[in-house]
């Protein structure tokens, strides 16, 4: 990770640890797990948290944030062991993509639909949405008794 994107997003580096910890505490039999009403598998949450990191990554490559992309890989949701190896992926394309802005390029406008956000707006929304799976998946975790890891309970309480 380049120095220029630690000092900018110090975030992104905490947050790739925290979830590599969040899925060592997990087997493929928790990701069937859902803690009841209309909440979706653990599997189905954190695809969906890939999801929304590959919409960001094209976002800052093409300038318009595409809603519609959902990765359809059969057994994704099923596999700790593939979810890793593909956040892993996600995580390697985010830091290309960020290393390739320049700072003239953080004005640069993209489409979200209803409205538009610089490109440095658009990451500070990425790192919201990552914060609001972190407070989902705390819900998951204690309804599952798992053990929450210290930085957990420091960043989420």
């Amino acid at each position: 990770m380049t120095q220029s994107i630690l000092e900018k997003w110090p975030w992104l580096e905490p947050s790739f640890m925290m979830r590599g910890q969040l899925l060592d505490l997990l087997s493929d039999e928790d990701l069937a797990f859902s803690p009841g009403g209309q909440n979706v598998i653990l599997g189905r949450l954190l695809r969906e948290m890939g999801d929304t990191e590959y919409q960001y990554i094209r976002s800052l490559k093409t300038l318009k944030h595409d809603w519609s992309y959902h990765n359809t890989e059969a057994g994704l949701e099923n596999s700790v062991s593939r979810l890793r190896t593909w956040f892993e992926q996600l995580d390697s394309e985010l830091l290309a993509a960020l290393s390739a802005l320049s700072y003239d390029d953080l004005s640069k406008l993209v489409d979200r639909g209803r409205f538009h956000a610089t490109l440095e707006r658009q990451v500070n929304i990425y790192a919201e949405a990552g914060l609001i799976f972190f407070g989902k998946i705390m819900v998951y975790l204690r309804a599952l008794n798992k053990p929450l890891p210290a930085e957990f309970e420091e960043y989420f309480g």
